[in-house]
């Protein structure tokens, strides 16, 4: 494969750069994966498809080789699919929630597989909170596959699932900017095809990207507008809630238009012992769970296959969060 060649292509800016064939694509990112790309071409690689952008085929293929290299997990029994819950961005601005779906989800009998980075590179990163919480990072398969079935719970950081793919994040800090690999995290699956994946994004034009590819790969997938890129919704104000199965889009909740109603209750400060703590009361009914967060979780046990009516999941839900603030 020559690099240089690739460069000439997809180094013309965006508006003369040639996209990539799909199978050229995936031969490109297996190589970047294993490490088989010279240092200086793969920084100007990065750089040069950050500037252009993925491509719908170039996403497909970029996506079929990580999908090769990714470990795959044990889906525990109980009925349900697990959920695969990326975290990569952490908190700035409002407190990470992420932890609190995850707990949410486990309470109703879901597995949920938690993977992303271990430290939040000047945000609140979920695996702060996660240790606060007593949730500790496996370090190998083998132990993801003993905490989701003893607990149904399991953080495993990137490393242990893909280290082609981490070591292309950890460039960032290198390079200065994102690349395709911190988009194609959020699309990993490790049980096969059978999870229910929560997929945020932040800019508009990723989320045509992701419906795209959700639609074209029938892959199983909650997306939405992430809360500063988390996969929990905005407890202030839901994002639309869409659903992919089998290609087809379903959008379970519209995103909430016009002013605020009322506040909801959210923790104090944002740092992780007083996130932890309030996540805490919350799970005892002492906060009461935001109503956004609240639909998605209705979404997530659709999605995981615990009910098979959305309806059902709705009121499931609404009955099961009353409970936890009149406890």
């Amino acid at each position: 494969m020559s690099y240089s060649a690739i460069l000439k292509e997809i180094a013309r800016g965006v508006h003369g750069a040639r996209e990539l064939a799909q199978e050229e694509a995936e031969q490109l990112y297996g190589a970047m994966l294993d490490g088989g790309v010279p240092e200086l071409e793969l920084g100007a690689i990065l750089i040069a498809m950050r500037m252009k952008g993925e491509s719908a085929n170039e996403l497909l293929g970029f996506y079929q080789a990580l999908e090769r290299r990714v470990y795959q997990l044990d889906a525990p029994g109980g009925g349900v699919r697990p959920v695969v819950l990326p975290t990569y961005n952490g908190a700035r601005h409002q407190a990470n929630l992420t932890p609190l779906l995850a707990l949410l989800l486990v309470k109703f009998g879901v597995p949920v597989l938690l993977h992303g980075t271990l430290e939040g590179g000047g945000r609140v990163a979920t695996a702060y909170i996660l240790r606060e919480l007593g949730i500790l990072p496996c370090a190998n398969v083998r132990q993801a596959n003993e905490a989701l079935a003893r607990e149904r719970i399991a953080f495993v950081p990137t490393a242990a699932l893909s280290p082609g793919l981490a070591n292309l994040l950890a460039l960032r800090n290198r390079l200065g900017v994102r690349n395709s690999g911190h988009s194609l995290a959020k699309m990993i699956d490790p049980f096969g095809g059978d999870s229910l994946r929560l997929v945020s994004v932040s800019h508009p034009d990723y989320l045509e990207k992701m419906r795209g590819f959700f639609q074209a790969t029938g892959g199983r997938a909650l997306l939405l507008r992430g809360t500063e890129g988390e996969a929990f919704a905005n407890p202030k104000r839901r994002p639309d809630l869409e659903y992919f199965e089998d290609g087809a889009q379903q959008i379970l909740f519209e995103a909430e238009i016009g002013p605020l109603k009322t506040l909801p209750s959210l923790p104090d400060t944002i740092d992780a012992p007083a996130t932890a703590t309030w996540i805490r009361e919350a799970m005892s009914g002492q906060h009461p769970v935001p109503l956004p967060m609240v639909n998605q979780l209705a979404c997530c046990l659709y999605g995981a296959g615990y009910t098979s009516d959305m309806n059902q999941a709705k009121a499931i839900v609404a009955m099961e969060t009353a409970s936890l603030a009149a406890a």
